[in-house]
């Protein structure tokens, strides 16, 4: 429900230059900052593939070892000590208040309608975490003034995730949802860290709990239409979703078991359509089989969630590196599809837009050869399609139904696409929650990094726009200019309805520089790198400046708004986010897969390279940022060109590829494979050797300051090594940098 996005924020500050200028100088030392803490070796041979080496730090894996916690004590004292000693103890504090006064003293949501209701979500004054909340709706005046007399027009609290918080000293939501008839919220909560999400439901009407979950590591939520049950996924000891069980909400019975994926190689996810006839049980294979495909297993599976004793409909069988995304509408379920087509065993070149009635498979659309699908969502009167186009995302609509009679593939421009106007292709769009079947209103929050978060909602039958709010920025409103809409195509302008207003939004381009560039990687392919900077601020060839990575999963990097970076901006910072391969749409993404993965290193490198040969960034001030597995990007472009970044932030970061893709039983390995490689054979093993952060240090090689953060409780990387990689490179630290990392809500 109506969920503003998390996004990170990273402020660093560079005072001198990097430790390889050290001898034209005596080194410096913080100040009144201890020496860095050295981990024990402990002699640990590892093996395979006939080959040995040295993991001294092997015995970190067992977190209970009393002689890590004080490690992990003296690491965080010294961090703290490090960071806190910046511009003689009081740049944190400054930075702080800074970007505290930027933001408004309380954070609001515009209210979605759904049904009778009116949702929304606010983060209350002196708060950190976000409240839901619902009204009814005003049904005119009459409605309203006899709901005022009631009482009914007050707002109710559904979550207080502060409550939740204070009573457990830290809270994650993972999943909400609320049931069909509006009476109960299915929600799934982690309170340690660790990401094994309990479920709770909790009747709106008494305000209490009435089921939780005894399982643990609760992933996707699905209600029936009669909200009468509740399907969930449980996974397995290695984190991998792959059971689905039924909870009937009045019945004293434990939920039970609908559905087990026995292929560890596959993790099982489910969604309820959106007019919560049927629930959808995707069961996809991440890695390649011998043949590429399964003749026998299934991946697509429907169950008419008012009759689960009838048992899941086979909708698709199995084939490697397929996916389907079903909806429902009108008796026939529309599929979002990169299957391949005319007999191809597989396919790389995107989703197409195909329809199912029973058994019979009809392809709807294709995208265009300029142009990908990436997501759809279903509404009585309407479809809408988020597409995007050389890097610029796109959202249309089309009305339903389309043409039953339809024989052959149509063009997407022959179904009149209505495409919604938005500012320019440096937009980040994220779609709201829009869960009412029967609204012909769709809700955008559209961003850029010159655009403060914009709520628009688009009228899908008028084909037109309101903005409702956009994000203050309290100390730069003077300074805002306006922008107008204007819709983002070119090639399907034929049957493009043009929407004719005055409407505008703040834009801050005329205050900073935002462009989009094309960088030519290693072997001649080139790689999308967005710069920003401050036009009055910036000084050629001595900026310094930062490059943000991430290059796995097809994930993009996030370059919504986010006014911590202001800070930055306004002290003559760079800031470049890489699109390198691994990320994006599929072809993309597999160009940045197992052996390809050398493929993002240097995209990454590229990137760095070509902003300080242009002068963008001084050549000792470019740093780097890496979340996860942005982070096994920048460690191994660190080792690669040590003297590239003068300074890194590594949150929670992927360092110790090669010994954790070694060993299966860890969560999430086996899907990992399809990602990275499986090290059991020869080849993969051998190409995650070569790039393994953890496994390509250099003794004697002077290494920038590195910041690394890490959860202790993480269920996906093993803390103890981000220590490590934090240790053996502080070390090499003659003259420092500051780096200060804040999260923005």
């Amino acid at each position: 429900m109506l969920r503003r996005r998390p996004r990170l924020g990273a402020l660093l500050r560079l005072f001198t230059t990097s430790c390889r200028r050290s001898s034209l100088q005596p080194p410096q030392q913080p100040h009144l900052v201890p020496p860095p803490p050295v981990a024990k070796k402990v002699p640990f041979t590892v093996s395979a593939h006939g080959r040995s080496w040295s993991d001294p730090y092997h015995w970190m894996r067992d977190t209970s070892d009393p002689d890590l916690a004080a490690l992990l004590a003296a690491e965080n004292a010294y961090a703290d000590a490090f960071v806190g000693s910046a511009g003689s103890g009081g740049l944190r504090s400054r930075l702080a208040a800074e970007m505290r006064a930027r933001l408004p003293p309380s954070v609001a949501t515009p209210p979605q309608a759904w049904g009778p209701w009116l949702y929304h979500q606010y983060v209350p004054e002196g708060k950190e975490y976000p409240v839901l909340s619902r009204k009814l709706r005003p049904t005119g005046l009459v409605g309203t003034l006899l709901d005022y007399l009631s009482g009914s027009e007050k707002e109710q609290v559904l979550l207080d995730w502060n409550e939740v918080a204070e009573k457990n000293g830290y809270v994650h939501i993972g999943s909400c949802r609320i049931s069909p008839d509006h009476r109960f919220l299915a929600y799934t909560v982690d309170t340690s860290g660790g990401e094994l999400f309990s479920l709770q439901v909790k009747d709106l009407q008494s305000e209490h709990v009435v089921f939780s979950s005894p399982d643990k590591g609760i992933v996707s939520l699905a209600w029936a239409r009669n909200s009468e049950s509740l399907f969930y996924t449980v996974c397995d000891e290695t984190l991998r979703p792959n059971q689905v069980f039924c909870k009937k909400l009045q019945s004293d019975e434990p939920g039970f078991l609908v559905f087990t994926e026995k292929d560890v190689n596959c993790c099982v996810d489910i969604t309820s359509t959106k007019d919560f006839k049927y629930v959808t049980v995707n069961s996809n294979t991440r890695t390649s089989s011998e043949e590429g495909f399964f003749l026998d297993l299934f991946s697509v599976f429907v169950i008419e969630s008012d009759n689960v004793r009838e048992g899941l409909w086979p909708i698709k069988k199995r084939v490697d590196k397929v996916q389907y995304f079903l909806e429902h509408h009108s008796g026939f379920f529309y599929i979002l599809t990169n299957a391949p087509v005319n007999d191809i065993k597989t396919t790389t070149e995107g989703y197409y837009l195909a329809r199912c009635f029973y058994a019979y498979f009809k392809i709807m659309t294709f995208p265009g050869s300029d142009c990908t699908i990436e997501d759809m969502d279903i509404f009585h009167d309407n479809l809408v399609l988020f597409l995007r186009r050389n890097g610029t995302p796109l959202f249309c609509s089309i009305n339903m139904p389309i043409d039953v009679d339809v024989q052959e593939p149509k063009e997407l421009d022959d179904l009149n696409p209505w495409f919604f106007p938005i500012p320019s292709n440096l937009c980040s769009i994220v779609s709201g929650s829009n869960n009412d079947f029967m609204s012909s209103t769709y809700r955008l929050v559209v961003s850029s990094p010159v655009i403060p978060d914009l709520t628009v909602d688009y009228d899908l039958r008028k084909r037109t726009f309101t903005i409702l709010h956009q994000e203050e920025v309290t100390s730069l409103s003077a300074n805002l200019g306006t922008v107008g809409l204007q819709p983002n195509v070119s090639s399907i302008q034929q049957n493009l309805q043009l929407v004719q207003n005055s409407q505008s939004w703040s834009d801050l381009s005329k205050l900073f520089s935002c462009e989009r560039i094309e960088v030519k990687s290693h072997d001649g392919v080139l790689i999308p790198l967005v710069i920003l900077y401050s036009r009055e601020a910036h000084r050629h060839g001595e900026s310094p400046g930062i490059l943000y990575g991430y290059g796995a999963y097809g994930e993009d990097l996030d370059k919504s708004w986010c006014s911590e970076r202001l800070s930055l901006l306004s002290r003559g910072w760079v800031l470049a986010f890489a699109d390198v391969r691994g990320g994006g749409d599929l072809s993309w993404h597999l160009a940045g897969t197992k052996a390809n993965k050398i493929n993002s290193i240097q995209d990454f490198a590229a990137c760095g390279m070509h902003l300080i040969k242009e002068g963008l960034v001084h050549q000792n001030r470019l740093c780097a940022i890496g979340c996860s597995a942005g982070g096994l990007l920048v460690g191994a472009a660190i080792n690669m060109l040590p003297d590239l970044f003068s300074a890194a932030v590594l949150k929670v970061p992927f360092l110790d590829i090669c010994n954790t893709m070694l060993d299966p039983t860890l969560p999430l390995t086996v899907l990992d494979y399809e990602e990275f490689g499986d090290p059991n054979f020869p080849a993969e093993f051998e190409a995650i050797c070569s790039y393994s952060p953890y496994d390509n240090l250099s003794p004697g090689v002077c290494y920038p300051p590195v910041l690394v953060t890490a959860s202790f409780n993480d269920t996906r990387f093993c803390p103890s090594k981000s220590i490590l990689l934090q240790t053996t490179w502080i070390i090499s630290i003659y003259l420092f940098h500051v780096i200060t990392v804040c999260s923005c809500f």
